[in-house]
């Protein structure tokens, strides 16, 4: 077995492929509360809290090497309904069901987990599953 080199630290980045970038980044941004960090006119960043980042790449857009002075990014993408959890304080679930339901977001579930965490399902405007989890839902979260 080969020696792993350090332990892995956590997702940096998670990425979902949108049909509207710009629609898309106004949900996240309006809806979830993300902030913007950097865009360019095939991908919005934005920052997902706890050294995350929720990359919005336009479909099709990434399905060729891009070049930057930094380096090459290797193509990459995606096709359909993808899923994607956000850490929430614990408690606040009830407080998010009326803020979606208020931006007119259907919910699609609601789940009390064993060891005491909820998680909230809900869609984005492309039909990828959204979930809002608290603490305790998996062993280390």
């Amino acid at each position: 077995m080969t020696v792993r080199p350090s332990a892995i630290g956590g997702i940096v980045e998670t990425s979902l492929y949108v049909a509207n970038l710009a629609r898309s980044a106004a949900f996240y941004e309006g809806t979830l509360g993300l902030t913007r960090i950097s865009e360019d006119e095939r991908l919005v960043a934005l920052d997902a809290g706890a050294r995350s980042v929720l990359l919005l790449f336009q479909c099709g857009a990434t399905q060729t090497a891009t070049t930057t002075p930094e380096g090459v990014v290797p193509a990459h993408g995606a096709s359909g309904s993808i899923h994607v959890a956000f850490a929430v304080p614990p408690g606040s679930i009830d407080d998010w069901r009326a803020a979606l339901a208020g931006d007119g977001i259907a919910i699609e579930g609601l789940t009390r987990w064993p060891e005491g965490g909820e998680s909230l399902y809900f869609r984005d405007p492309d039909n990828h599953l959204l979930e809002l989890a608290t603490p305790g839902l998996w062993p280390n979260y």
